[in-house]
Parts: structure tokens; sequence; C-alpha cells
């Protein structure tokens, strides 16, 4: 089963050749995903080290989800970009944040793979900026994958300015059938949806403190049993319908102008960073990281997504 248009892309997860570009923290995670959906994934990093964990993290991956070990078998790994880039319908970059060097990369697979859809899991740069080298910019396109992507659903499909509607289509609809739950963001705008929402709330959080309104434990105490309670069930648009359109302009009209709206980082962020103070990594930020709380915390949120990952699995 094939799908119309420019190219001829397979229609199912199980046709598909998948190519991962880094082995990391995230890429590793998604080629896990790809293989468990039944995708032939291939694995290049630079790295070899790196790389020669990508098998036992997928196994350990796979293990937490409950699924079964033999989609690794799913999984090979390739030293270089030539050995890797063969047969891809799709490639998935996870590379470091630095343009120049996603540009570099792309440049080169858009000449090994003249028919794949490239995809780039940047969080930061437009697709547009990422694909400025490439020859047929319209076979690239946003997938904004979440930390840890086998755990969390939500997959960004960016479309930049050049990206092709029936790319986008055909992405969307892979990752469906990966068992993702992809959106279509329309315009390629810096940070997308999700961490234009999760930023603009971080700004308020931390003002609140740095004001003196409250201390940091309490803006989480504040959020884990209030509104954060609600947001698996309904997001903030139905809320806002829900409890009346009117009351929500009533409410901003009163509340937005006391509300920070600073184009740069908080001077509070800005004096911790130069004392040292980087968060769980130094044992100190915002919070105080003694012992094992940093490892505590890391559990505690990958049984929570672990549960809701199996409450929303058919």
């Amino acid at each position: 089963m094939t799908q119309s248009g420019i190219y001829d892309r397979p229609g199912t997860v199980a046709e598909l050749n998948v190519l991962i570009i880094g082995a990391g923290l995230m890429g590793h995670s998604i080629a896990g995903v790809f293989a468990a959906a039944g995708a032939a994934v291939t694995v290049h990093d630079a790295d070899t080290t790196v790389l020669a964990r990508v098998p036992g993290r997928i196994r350990d991956q796979l293990d937490t989800l409950g699924r079964d070990r033999a989609a690794v078998e799913r999984v090979r790994l390739a030293e270089t970009l030539e050995a890797a880039a063969t047969d891809a319908h799709l490639v998935v970059e996870a590379v470091p944040e630095i343009l120049g060097l996603k540009q570099k990369l792309f440049a080169e697979l858009s000449v090994l793979l003249p028919q794949a859809v490239l995809a780039t899991n940047t969080s930061v740069f437009t697709i547009g900026d990422v694909a400025r080298d490439v020859a047929d910019p319209q076979r690239v396109v946003g997938a904004h994958w979440w930390n840890p992507p086998h755990l969390v659903p939500l997959v960004e499909v960016v479309q930049g300015e050049s990206t092709a509607t029936d790319t986008v289509d055909w992405m969307l609809s892979i990752l469906a059938g990966a068992g993702k739950v992809p959106v279509h963001v329309r315009k390629d705008i810096p940070g997308f949806i999700g961490n234009r929402l999760q930023h603009a709330m971080w700004r308020e959080a931390i003002s609140l403190v740095e004001s003196g309104v409250c201390d940091a434990e309490t803006v989480d105490l504040v959020v884990c049993n209030s509104f954060g309670l609600r947001l698996p069930a309904m997001g903030p648009i139905e809320n806002a319908d829900y409890v009346g359109l009117d009351l929500a302009a009533a409410v901003h009209n009163y509340l937005f102008p006391s509300l920070d709206n600073d184009d740069r980082a908080s001077p509070l962020l800005t004096r911790l960073i130069d004392e040292g103070r980087l968060g769980a990594k130094t044992g100190a930020g915002l919070l105080t990281w003694d012992g094992d709380k940093r490892a505590a915390a890391a559990a505690r949120l990958e049984q929570h997504l672990v549960d809701a990952t199996r409450d929303t699995t058919p």
C-alpha cells in the first residue's frame, strides 16, 4: 500500500524503513517506538559507544511498557551516514541543537536519500532554517517529540513554509500508525505549541517566586493540587468554553496587566546561574536537590507516565 503523490511512500508503519540520526536520549527512544510498531529501523550515531548501547536501552524501554523484546531485532546499527542511508522512507534527526550541524546533515541527506521524508526533532529552530540547504525542502518537516518519546504520546508535526501538504499528511498518518498522538502545527513559529504554553507558565511561576509572592515549593504545590489535576481531562480551551468566554474575558481584562510579560529570562534565573545553581544537576537551583532526590523524582515521573500510557493504550 502506498500513498499517491510526487513520491511513492509506504502507507503503513509495517512497510516502513526508518533512519534515526542520533542515538542519545531522544533518538534511541524514537527508534524503539517505530520498531515496536513494526517498522525496520536503522540508527546512526558518530559516537560508537553511544550507538552500541541502543539495543540494551530499547530492551529496557520495551520492558517498561510490557511489550515484546523481539522488536529490538528490527533495529540495526550503522556507524557511518553512508551505511545508514540506504533505503529509508523516513529520516528522523535527533542530533544536538546546533543549527549549522542540522543544516549540513539535511543537505547531505537530501542527496543520499532523494525520495525520503526528512524530519527534524528540533524544539528551537524553524523548519525553514533547518531546510535552508536542501534542494527539495517540500520533503522537510518538523517532528517534535517530547521526552521521553516512548512514554509521552504527543508529536508536533510542524509545517515549514516550503513543506508540501502531502508530506505533512503522510507524517501525521505514520505517527498515528505508530501509536502516537500527532498534531499539525500550521505555522513554523519558535516553540511550536507545547513549549510556548509551557514556558509562558514557567515565566509567571518564576516571577511569583522572584517577587516574593510565595516560595518555589508553593508554586508546585498549587499547580499539582489545583488546575494541574484537571488538565488530563480538560485542556485550557475547553475549560474556557466550559466556564464561559464572557467570564474568561472579564478575568483576563483584570488580571493580564499584572502578569509578567518580560521578553528575557528572569533576573532570578540569571543570578542563580551565575552562582552555579543550575538545578538538579548541581544539587541546587530554585529548589534544593539533596541525596537521591533527583533519582526519586525521575522514578516518580516515569511511573506516572507509564501509568498514563497504559490507561490510554488500546
